[in-house]
């Protein structure tokens, strides 16, 4: 790896240049999608390389969990309060109730596993059906439903949640590889609450954790 390319190449859509012998191909995706899952884990990756020609390193460090985290870190679910809308509990040490919807299984596993470190209950389903039915018997709080599903997509999903009334509070999140308004756009039409470009960032979506419990109600709430 050239040494003013090592320094960029795990950002999106970085490509090195392309030479006679090497065929034009890939979309420069892979090493953000690396970097993006170890730090799903809290970890690190780095690339190390002496030049063209001289080979590469690639050095992935992750932390060791001995311990759960303290009760006192976790953050408080949201129940049932007058009027339909939702609250936290101000109990410290309980959980929210997750829901993953996404055909990914590798990533899936991922998120649901740091989800569960930070103490949080968690549900997978890999197809709209799937997570349909899920999210009527789990009752889930949040529910991270990808937009390309199979056997039924995540803008219908997310449209039948929003008719079912004990789930039509529930914080939607649409996780996709679309992010141009136009998708955003049919996203709100649909019922989420906000729109996430994959590989997910997870400091993005605990940004939006914590502004749901911030707000003590998520904005489907708001929209009656």
């Amino acid at each position: 790896i050239s040494p003013e390319m090592l320094p960029k190449i795990f950002e999106l859509f970085t490509q090195g240049p392309y030479t006679l012998d090497r065929v034009q191909d890939g979309l420069g995706i892979g090493l953000t999608l690396v970097r993006r899952l170890v730090e799903l884990h809290g970890g690190t990756v780095q690339a190390f390389s002496e030049g063209l020609g001289c080979g590469s390193e690639f050095v992935v460090r992750l932390p060791v969990v001995i311990d759960p985290p303290p009760s006192s870190v976790l953050r408080p679910p949201l129940q049932q309060a007058e009027g339909g809308r939702r609250r936290p509990t101000g109990e410290v040490g309980q959980r929210w109730r997750i829901l993953i919807v996404d055909d990914n299984r590798d990533s899936t596993e991922s998120l649901a596993t740091l989800l569960q470190m930070f103490g949080h209950e968690v549900r997978s389903a890999y197809d709209g059906e799937t997570g349909l039915s899920f999210a009527e018997q789990f009752s889930p709080d949040i529910v991270l439903l990808d937009i390309g599903l199979p056997r039924l997509s995540g803008l219908e999903a997310a449209r039948r949640i929003r008719q079912d009334l004990s789930l039509r509070d529930a914080l939607l999140i649409a996780m996709t590889g679309y992010g141009q308004e136009e998708d955003k756009r049919r996203s709100r039409e649909a019922g989420f609450d906000a729109h996430l470009v994959k590989p997910v960032d997870f400091s993005e979506l605990q940004t939006l954790l914590e502004r749901f419990a911030l707000e003590h109600q998520p904005a489907a709430a708001a929209r009656g």
